[in-house]
């Protein structure tokens, strides 16, 4: 049996952060950093049938098409995502009641949609990405038990091109899952790996008035390239995303909306335009 101290419950016997019973989540969850974001993509459900909200975690659930989808705001970084991972899975695979974890076991179907930066000169911007892997620089992963599931030696080669300081977290890298991605494809995506960062700034190679410890990182990267893989964006979520959705026995995918180009100097002229557009496209892909 969970103790209270580790499976944390509300008055309500929701889940501690995201305040949700288990009956309110669907089996494919949208999940988005903003906040704002969620109704732009649940005003396009055909009926909402719940709307709750906790910090920056909002949530509504409702149908489409006949589908069931839930649309979920996770907040900005990996430490939320370690939040959201947990918490639903332990939505959908532990019994409150009892504090026991269920014999039959739930899958969910998440997917991000999210905003991001590309790295590369032929990823323009206002077009879509969708992350083969992630490649984590958050250390998120570090602190579960994951041996075998990352791929080591794109790892080391990273390290090596990069002169990766010591100081920094091991980038680890995680496939997403390749069967949700079949139902997410199409010739309108590009694909490849997205980098996750800790931060936006410093991390992402950002110099306002400090000084970074290697300013020629986002170069280094965008010259990587290990077998057939090159780094394609940067943005704080997707690998946190892949890893605990693998340990913890769910699919994943990352789709990307590119705002900017980092080593063009562009910005989206229209952003909010351009992740309407991913929306409409997920939404379709899911439900049809």
């Amino acid at each position: 049996m969970l103790e209270a101290s580790e499976l944390i419950l509300n008055a309500d016997n929701s889940i501690y952060h995201l305040n949700l019973l288990p009956e309110d989540i669907a089996d494919t969850i949208i999940v988005v950093g903003d906040q704002n974001r969620v109704a732009q993509v649940s005003k396009h459900f055909d009926i909402i049938e719940l709307k709750k909200e906790k910090r920056e975690f909002v949530t509504h659930t409702g149908k489409l098409n006949g589908k069931r989808l839930t649309v979920l705001s996770t907040g900005i970084g990996t430490d939320n995502i370690d939040i959201v991972l947990n918490e639903l899975d332990a939505l959908a695979n532990i019994d409150f009641k009892t504090r026991k974890i269920k014999k039959q076991f739930k899958q969910l179907k998440i997917v991000r949609v999210g905003t991001s930066g590309a790295v590369q000169k032929d990823i323009p911007v206002d077009s879509y990405v969708l992350s083969d892997y992630a490649l984590g620089f958050d250390g998120v992963l570090h602190f579960y038990e994951h041996e075998g599931l990352c791929d080591d030696e794109f790892s080391k080669a990273f390290v090596k091109h990069t002169n990766w300081s010591d100081k920094k977290p091991w980038p680890y890298l995680v496939q997403c899952d390749t069967t949700l991605r079949e139902t997410l494809a199409s010739n309108r995506i590009r694909y490849g790996v997205t980098g996750t960062n800790s931060g936006f700034y410093g991390p992402q190679g950002r110099k306002l008035r400090l000084n970074l410890q290697d300013d020629t990182l986002n170069d280094k990267m965008t010259s990587f390239q290990y077998k057939d893989l090159k780094i394609t964006n940067l943005e704080m979520e997707s690998s946190a995303i892949y890893g605990l959705s693998k340990l913890l026995g769910h699919q994943a995918v990352s789709l990307n909306c590119i705002i900017a180009n980092r080593v063009l100097g562009e910005f989206s002229e229209n952003p909010r335009k351009t992740i309407n557009g991913l929306i409409k496209y997920t939404l379709d892909k899911l439900t049809k």
